[in-house]
């Protein structure tokens, strides 16, 4: 609580005497702040008590004054009474409604499963952006946002689809940041979202699939499809001088979307693929996968895997058996899990995850500080989802789904003034004034076509034990 008062004897009020009637009756104390004396409510109770106090108040004064005579000869107390009058409504407006509404949204990804060392990087960024818009009090007049948390596992898409459909009808979200895997995004979007009429934006899941499925224009990702990243990856190795590799793919909707789009891609530019075998996850032996890769032969081995589950079975079990001394990583190996795995002895390995050197990279970076890792992977663009569904609520001037839908595409594109991490408050002014705005981000958000990232990847090497960025592209 605030410090106390000791005319009124409450937490830090400008104490309000008398009822309706004139007579003299318990004070109240008003915590308003900013004012003489005032201190602030400390908890949800102080507050909705001092709204109530507040309102009726006011109300009290508008009700009073509006009783004047207007006939009064003397003109200055007239003229005095009319302004207080105006401003005792005009207060009484302010205060009804900068309460504002709730709108939860929901943020479903894999806290446990075979990328549950990126998520909590992720989730940090989604909720920044949620924190910067409440604080900013400039959404739909004043409404706070409240992140609600679920586990997606990554795989399991009957625990998926119980999570997000328990989001709906008990929690009342109004968006869906993730999910995060594709396999378990596609099945939250075929049986809970388009059911219920909830958009999705996806931070993280890139299967090709996911760019025809049927969605009733509510589903988007601020990641691009692994139809671009097997392009990426196929320009990588070229430029590396490796023109002959094995594949193994986590055997779901991600690994095998990846792995085809890869192999058309590296075969196209001249490249052989001599295996392509998936691996089940949660395996404690993966020799039997490794020696049939070994059979195949090629100078890297490609692991479109999952770096806390089934990638780094195999990886290990290529180190043990020398089957491979170097590995390329898409972006589900890459954390900072695969360092304290492996260390020194995959350097010299090769990969990439979605990321950008763009001015909004910094920008973000500057905002997280310590509290987070900024540039885990997914995690620029987790921040990018949830500022996204926002941005969008404010140019549709409603929190409805079936709403804002349409304007997403209208906030993350050109033309308007481009928007960075940490000028949400801006942007969301600007919406209000009638002016477009262009959403750059952290990840340089472009979105293209059904609503996906144009794309943009960092390219690393291990060095030294290290994950050490390249380049980008």
């Amino acid at each position: 609580m605030g410090r106390r008062d000791a005319a009124a004897g409450q937490p830090g009020g400008v104490p309000v005497h008398g009822d309706c009637d004139g007579d003299a009756s318990a004070d109240i104390a008003l915590p308003v702040r900013g004012l003489p004396g005032g201190g602030n409510a400390q908890t949800a109770a102080d507050f909705i008590l001092w709204r109530g106090a507040q309102t009726a108040f006011l109300l009290r004064g508008v009700h009073i004054l509006s009783q004047v005579d207007v006939r009064s000869d003397r003109q200055g107390d007239y003229h005095m009474k009319k302004l207080l009058l105006a401003s005792a409504a005009m207060l009484a407006a302010t205060g009804a409604h900068a309460q504002g509404e709730e709108i939860k949204i929901g943020v479903i990804l894999g806290f446990t499963g075979p990328i549950e060392s990126l998520t909590p990087s992720m989730a940090a960024g989604a909720e920044l952006a949620m924190e910067e818009v409440s604080e900013s009090g400039a959404l739909l007049d004043g409404a706070t946002v409240t992140p609600v948390r679920a586990d997606s596992t990554c795989i399991d898409s009957a625990a998926a689809t119980a999570a997000a459909e328990r989001l709906i009808t008990s929690e009342g979200i109004r968006g869906i940041v993730g999910a995060d895997c594709s396999g378990v995004t596609g099945a939250i979007l075929a049986n809970v979202a388009v059911a219920n009429g909830i958009v999705m934006i996806s931070p993280s899941a890139t299967s090709p699939a996911l760019s025809t499925a049927e969605d009733d224009g509510l589903f988007f990702r601020t990641a691009p499809s692994d139809a671009r990243q097997g392009v990426v990856m196929t320009e990588i190795l070229m430029e590396e001088g490796i023109e002959e590799v094995a594949v193994t793919y986590t055997n779901n909707d991600y690994g095998k979307g990846l792995a085809d789009s890869f192999q058309a891609a590296f075969e196209a530019a001249g490249g052989t693929v001599t295996i392509s075998a998936a691996h089940e996850d949660g395996k404690a032996d993966y020799s039997a996968e490794v020696g049939a890769l070994a059979s195949a032969g090629g100078e890297r081995l490609v692991v479109a895997g999952y770096v806390d589950q089934g990638g780094s079975g195999v990886v290990q079990a290529a180190l043990d058996t020398g089957a491979f001394e170097t590995f390329h990583f898409p972006d589900g190996m890459i954390s900072a899990a695969l360092e304290a795995n492996f260390g020194d002895m995959i350097d010299g390995s090769t990969g990439q995850h979605p990321g950008t050197d763009s001015p909004g990279v910094t920008l973000f970076a500057e905002m997280v500080g310590d509290a987070f890792d900024s540039t885990s992977p997914f995690t620029p663009e987790s921040y990018d989802a949830a500022a996204l569904m926002m941005l969008a609520m404010q140019a549709a001037g409603s929190s409805d789904p079936n709403v804002y839908k349409d304007h997403i595409m209208d906030v993350a594109n050109a033309p308007g003034t481009e928007i960075f991490p940490g000028q949400l408050a801006e942007a969301l002014e600007m919406i209000a004034n009638g002016e477009d705005v262009d959403y750059v981000g952290a990840s340089a958000v472009d979105l293209i076509g059904p609503g996906e990232s144009a794309g943009n990847y960092r390219q690393i090497v291990i060095d030294g034990g290290e994950i050490t960025t390249v380049q980008f592209r």
